[in-house]
């Protein structure tokens, strides 16, 4: 097992749901507007079908020979050859275990089923929330570090994130949807959500990586 900080290291923020774990294997979410690289993810993660969160182009700067992109029935029918999953599925790809659970909202309804996904790699297990509100069955959930979206357009503002780790009980929180004028969160919300979150998690801000 490594050891807490490590396994925080080996997250990267890309900016707006981006993330990156540089892990074994190595797992993108929801890439989006980021760089061409050398080295061809393992696994990518798509969480639902709005071109922010399923994006062709970014797919391919990514996509190699041997690369498992990973979405719900309506990514499939925007990006080719995707293994479609439904909430609550679980898949293993190598050392890494990757649970889909719901994602949902009014902006994004539960029929469509969007994903969030919990990923268990280097004995930790990380939840990336994906585009969703506050729901009930997140009181299912437990995670020792949780990707949390608080900008508040589409998807839970600063309280609900934090109202979401108190159910999610995670040793840390990362926001996302935060930095720029279009995601709707600020650096005021990243202090605002470390306060109304207490102790009850601590909350690590990323710098955007790319």
């Amino acid at each position: 097992m490594i050891d807490e900080v490590t396994m925080i290291e080996q997250i990267e923020w890309l900016g707006h749901a981006s993330f990156r774990f540089l892990t074994d294997p190595l797992i993108y979410i929801d890439p989006w507007r980021i760089p061409r690289q050398q080295r061809p993810a393992d696994v990518i993660l798509l969480s639902h079908d709005h071109y922010d969160h399923c994006s062709p182009a970014d797919v391919e700067k990514l996509r190699g020979p041997h690369t498992l992109v990973i979405g719900n029935a309506m990514a499939a029918q925007v990006i080719e050859n995707v293994t479609v999953l439904r909430p609550w599925q679980t898949i293993n790809v190598g050392r890494a275990c990757i649970k889909t659970v719901p994602a949902y909202n009014a902006h994004h309804p539960r029929e469509f089923e969007g994903l969030g996904f919990i990923i268990s790699v280097n004995h930790y297990d990380i939840y990336f929330a994906g585009d969703t509100d506050l729901i009930p069955e997140m009181d299912r959930i437990r995670a020792d570090i949780a990707l949390l979206p608080i900008g508040g357009r589409q998807t839970m503002n600063v309280t609900q994130a934090a109202q979401a780790a108190v159910r999610l009980h995670p040793r840390w929180v990362i926001p996302s949807h935060w930095g720029t004028a279009t995601e709707g969160g600020s650096a005021i919300d990243v202090k605002r959500l470390v306060l109304e979150i207490g102790t009850a998690s601590e909350v690590v801000s990323l710098a955007t990586a790319r």
